[in-house]
């Protein structure tokens, strides 16, 4: 192969990348519209006749929102261990000593 015809070859994968950018889905508005989305998604392939194709883009789609609400729900955990001094809290009932019929 000739050094044209070589960055032509290559020229071919950048217009690819490109189209593949430009192709990307958009990312959700917030964590629940991620949620939205990802519950409507599933209702929809769970009924079933969806064409293959399409039920193949769900998926990715679902996929991403998945990792989407993942990630926004690591993230305020993180942000909620900080805030508490990463401290364990339990959040149990407290307990009351005289309700538990022991009256001495």
């Amino acid at each position: 192969m000739t050094e044209q015809g070589a960055i032509g070859y290559f020229a071919g994968f950048a217009d690819l990348l490109q189209m593949m950018k430009s192709a990307a889905p958009k990312p959700p508005a917030s964590f629940e519209a991620a949620l939205q989305e990802l519950e409507r998604l599933v209702q929809t392939l769970e009924s079933g006749g969806v064409p293959l194709e399409d039920a193949l883009k769900s998926y990715e789609r679902g996929m991403l929102l998945l990792k989407h609400c993942q990630e926004t729900l690591a993230q305020a955990e993180q942000k909620i261990r900080i805030l508490d001094g990463d401290r364990p809290n339990d959040f149990a009932a407290p307990t009351d000593n005289s309700a538990e019929g022991g009256a001495d």
